[in-house]
């Protein structure tokens, strides 16, 4: 497939493309009639580079993963490693964010409860006007 498709599947952009190629996070495509051309597999190993980036994985960390995959089933034990260690910084963030959420809750919470009081604060006034 040509390079333009797989930007498009991936979402990401031809630059972005050509730059994992040069980084080596990318094997670079075979060559059909002087294009880039990629095979299948290429939309499933970027879209595993996106999980891990979006996971806050260093670029350079995915460069490192990027070579041990390309080293084959002896770097097993390496790239395991590593995914369990970007894991626990993924629960980090989450139990973080979590904490975040509680915060928030809480100060939405206490915000409707104010709110509330005015309304029926203004409700009583109407009434007193009314009579």
């Amino acid at each position: 497939m040509k390079i333009g498709e797989v930007a498009r599947r991936t979402g990401l952009s031809i630059d972005t493309l050509r730059y994992y190629e040069k980084l080596g996070l990318i094997d670079p495509p075979w060559r059909q009639g002087g294009q880039r051309a990629y095979d299948d597999n290429i939309v499933k190993w970027l879209n595993f580079i996106k999980l891990l980036k979006a996971t806050g994985m260093p670029l350079a960390d995915v460069e490192t993963y990027a070579r041990l995959r390309r080293e084959g089933e002896g770097s097993s034990a390496e790239r395991r490693e590593m995914l369990e260690h970007q894991r626990a910084v993924v629960l980090a963030k989450i139990a973080e964010l979590q904490e975040c959420v509680e915060l928030l809750d809480y100060k939405i919470m206490n915000y409707a409860e104010i709110e509330a009081r005015h309304r029926a604060e203004d409700g009583r006034k109407d009434q007193t006007h009314d009579h």
